[in-house]
C-alpha cells in the first residue's frame, strides 16, 4: 500500500478522524540507521502521530514534534510540512533496556513548533509524563486545545501506523455519547488491520454503523531537504577565511546530515568556488 493520511467526519456527531498508514516512510527513515528496536517502535509511532497533527492544525509550511530528556535518548524529532513530507531523526547515548517513555526520556518534556508560510511561529509544550506517546498527545490537546482528543499509534520493526479521534469545538453537551461511542469503537482497532488493509475497509468495519464521510486521501512521503547547495551555503555562513582554516587542518570539510546519513566533502577547490566572485574574471568591454 502507498503511504497516505485519511481525513474523515461523522455526520450524526460532531466528531472528526484521521487514519495515518506510514510505513513506507518509515522503513526508509529506520533503513538510514541502526537504532534498538524500542528506538524505532517510538519513532514510527512519532512518525504517524507528526503526520495526523500537521493535517489537524491546519497550517501550510513546517512542523516539528520533538521530545527531549535526559534518558538515554536525549532527542528525537519528526519533522513535516503540509503536503506530508516527512524526515526524523533520534539521538541515542545510552544503552536502551526499556520502551517505557518516562525512563527513556527522564525529566522529558514534548515541543510541537509550527512554522506556517505566513503568520508568526507557533511553540507548544507538554511534559512526558505519560507511558505513551499517544497518552502525552492527549494530555497536549486537553491543555492547550481543550478538546476531547484520542490517539492509536502502532510501530514495530517493518510498519507504523496510527489513528485520531477527535471532539470538534462546537460539539454540545448532547455529543458527549456519542464520542464515548466512537472512542470505544475506535479503540477496538489491532495493529495488524492498521499495518495490513486498505482505510476504506478499515473504516467500514469499525463504524459500519455510523454515517462516516471520507475525505481524498494526502500521500505520506519521506523527504530529507539537505543538498549540496545547503551544505555550501553553511560553508558561506562561516566566512571563508575560516572555511580555508579547516581546509589547511584537515584536507577538507566533511558535513553529515543526521536525517539521511548522506555525507558531503568539499576540497579547496570547491571552497575556492563558493567563495568565487564571477565579477573578478569577468571580460571588460570597450
Amino acid at each position: 500500500m502507498n503511504d497516505q493520511l485519511n481525513r474523515y467526519l461523522f455526520d450524526n456527531v460532531h466528531v472528526r478522524g484521521e487514519l495515518a498508514q506510514v510505513s513506507n516512510t518509515y522503513r526508509e527513515i529506520i533503513n538510514n540507521h541502526d537504532y534498538p528496536a524500542a528506538v524505532n517502535t517510538l519513532l514510527g509511532q512519532l512518525l504517524a502521530a507528526t503526520s495526523m497533527l500537521t493535517a489537524l492544525l491546519k497550517f501550510e509550511g513546517d512542523i516539528a514534534v520533538q521530545i527531549q530528556g535526559e534518558g538515554p535518548i536525549p532527542a528525537m524529532v519528526v519533522n513535516g510540512n503540509d503536503q506530508q513530507e516527512l524526515r526524523a531523526v533520534a539521538n541515542v547515548t545510552g544503552e536502551v533496556t526499556t520502551d517505557k517513555l518516562t525512563d527513556l526520556f527522564k525529566k522529558g518534556y514534548m515541543v510541537i513548533t509550527i512554522t506556517p508560510k505566513q503568520g508568526e511561529r507557533y511553540q507548544g509544550i507538554v511534559a512526558v509524563d505519560k507511558d505513551t506517546i499517544a497518552e502525552v498527545l492527549e494530555s497536549y490537546f486537553a491543555q492547550s486545545e481543550q478538546l476531547k482528543t484520542n490517539f492509536w499509534l502502532f510501530a514495530n520493526e517493518e510498519n507504523a501506523a496510527g489513528m485520531m479521534l477527535q471532539a470538534l469545538p462546537e460539539e454540545s453537551q448532547a455529543d458527549d455519547d456519542g464520542y464515548d461511542n466512537l472512542h470505544q469503537l475506535s479503540a477496538t482497532i489491532k495493529d495488524e488491520e492498521l499495518f495490513e488493509l486498505e482505510p476504506q475497509v478499515i473504516l467500514t468495519r469499525l463504524y459500519h454503523q455510523e454515517e462516516v464521510r471520507i475525505f481524498d486521501p494526502q500521500d505520506v512521503s519521506f523527504n530529507c531537504t539537505c543538498s549540496v547547495e545547503r551544505s555550501g551555503s553553511a560553508i558561506i555562513s562561516i566566512g571563508r577565511e575560516e572555511a580555508e582554516a579547516i581546509i589547511t587542518e584537515q584536507g577538507s570539510i566533511q558535513m553529515h546530515c543526521d536525517y539521511c546519513n548522506t555525507k558531503y566533502e568539499f576540497g579547496s577547490e570547491d571552497v575556492a568556488q563558493l567563495f568565487h566572485d564571477p565579477s573578478e574574471n569577468s571580460d571588460q568591454l570597450h
